[in-house]
Parts: structure tokens; C-alpha cells; sequence
């Protein structure tokens, strides 16, 4: 794998560690969760610039908000017990193909 790619694979679990500790900061009013919400978003872009070194913006984001999307889903379905109904699950399904569709298909990725 190439080592943009891991800087993107850390961007995004840093992206939804610390969208998931949105609601535990309690609207930044809880220390801890707080600190984990701006240290994890201030990580996230600092890998996500590095990124931006090999691949387009647009591309860049398109991935990293994707994944980030889903992933925070998923987190937010075992962690607080958030449901997720059939077209929400479908919408997701999309965004994952489109995150395939790029990889496979798309010559700005840098491969």
C-alpha cells in the first residue's frame, strides 16, 4: 500500500475518533471528550495534508468524507445505539461504491 494511502487510513480514524467523541464532549463541556474531539480533528488534517501531496483535493476529500461517513455510522451504531433504517444503509452502500468506482477506476488517485 502505498504511504499516501496509509496517511489517508490514519486520517480517517482520527476524522472518526473524533466525530464519535462529539457526543460524549457533551457540546464541549466535558474535558476529556473534548480534548480527544480537537486533538483528533487537528491529527486528521495534518495526515490529510500529507495526502495532498500525492493526490488531488477533490479526490482526497471525496475519500476521506466518505469513509469517514460510514465508519462514524457504523461507530455510532454499536457505540450509542443509533439505528440506522433502509435508506440510510442504502445511501451508505452508494458511498461505498463510489469510493471503489475511484479507486479502480479513476487515474488521479496515484496509484
Amino acid at each position: 500500500m502505498p504511504i499516501h494511502y496509509v496517511y489517508l487510513v490514519i486520517a480517517i480514524l482520527f476524522e472518526v475518533t473524533a466525530t464519535s467523541a462529539l457526543p460524549a464532549s457533551q457540546q464541549f463541556t466535558r474535558l476529556w471528550p473534548s480534548v480527544i474531539v480537537v486533538v483528533g480533528y487537528c491529527l486528521s488534517f495534518f495526515f490529510l495534508s500529507m495526502t495532498l501531496k500525492v493526490m488531488p483535493v477533490g479526490v482526497v476529500y471525496a475519500l476521506w468524507s466518505g469513509l469517514g461517513i460510514v465508519t462514524v455510522a457504523i461507530v455510532g451504531y454499536f457505540v450509542y445505539n443509533q439505528k440506522l433504517d433502509v435508506p440510510a444503509v442504502l445511501g451508505m452502500g452508494l458511498i461505498i461504491l463510489g469510493v471503489l468506482v475511484i479507486n479502480l477506476f479513476s487515474s488521479t488517485t496515484g496509484h
